[in-house]
């Protein structure tokens, strides 16, 4: 599975100081860090710390890229901030993320048409979320069948079914799963899925307990990717052990690290 390192985000205290100090250091060693420990894709999101954004995305792109080679998700909710990165990016990134609105949607694709990015599809609208999984459905179909007549290769589209937190939305995490294994029905070859794993514990006492049981959950319903810590092992370590038994992997009973080290 994909793993989307998510902590090199402006929302965070730390990230937010870096930023605003312009701490080169302290971003690249988040980088390195998540990089480490699996993260194939790093998430960058510019946050609210920045009074100008896109040469915050400049500067954050610059700066991991001087110490990785992974793929970067662009994390705005700005054309041109994402564009900004993606201007500058060395590898095919990401954009994080369209929603099913007909505007946005056009002004992204043709983003990721223009720069060979893939994209992240939330299956919402101007409505807001929906909350049943044939609405997240009809939006996932409208996101692909755009992104085809776009000519986005499907194998580069994300369909993000939005994690609500547990505590205040706990009948959705049953529609999430379910919409999972529908979204796979769409199209052929199948879009791939993705989820911000850390909305799920939002709020509750027991959030890593909580993200580590529901990533497994979603793992077996054809999860192929999430936003997440990569620092939190024992979250990764179910990972990888759902992985292995779905036999995705070899077993080993050195398994943990055989997979680390590949």
């Amino acid at each position: 599975m994909l793993v989307i390192g998510e902590l090199i985000n402006g929302m965070y205290q730390n990230v937010k100081s870096a930023i605003q100090a312009k701490d080169k250091a302290g971003i690249q060693k988040l980088a390195k860090d998540q990089v480490g420990q699996g993260a194939g894709v790093l998430d960058v999101n510019t946050g609210p710390a920045s009074a100008n954004p896109e040469d915050t995305m400049k500067w954050l792109v610059e700066a991991i890229q001087e110490v990785v080679d992974v793929s970067l998700a662009l994390d705005s909710t700005k054309a041109n901030v994402i564009e900004a990165g993606l201007k500058l990016a060395k590898k095919p990134a990401i954009i994080n993320s369209t929603s099913a609105d007909k505007g946005k949607l056009d002004v992204l694709l043709a983003l990721a048409k223009k720069y060979n990015s893939g994209i992240i599809g939330l299956t919402m609208d101007k409505k807001g979320i929906p909350r049943d999984r044939t609405q997240r459905t009809e939006h996932a179909l409208a996101i692909v069948s755009a992104a085809q007549e776009a000519g986005i290769d499907l194998s580069n589209v994300y369909i993000d079914p939005i994690v609500l937190p547990v505590n205040v939305a706990q009948q959705q995490a049953i529609e999430l799963l379910e919409s999972l294994r529908e979204f796979k029905l769409l199209s052929d070859p199948a879009p791939k899925t993705v989820v911000g794993l850390s909305n799920a514990s939002q709020g509750t006492e027991h959030r890593p307990l909580i993200n580590r049981v529901y990533l497994v959950m979603a793992i077996a319903n054809g999860l192929d990717a999430a936003i997440m810590d990569p620092l939190d092992k024992e979250l990764v370590d179910a990972m990888i052990t759902a992985e292995l038994i779905l036999n995705k992997h070899i077993y080993c009973d050195s398994f943990l690290d055989a997979y680390r080290k590949k």
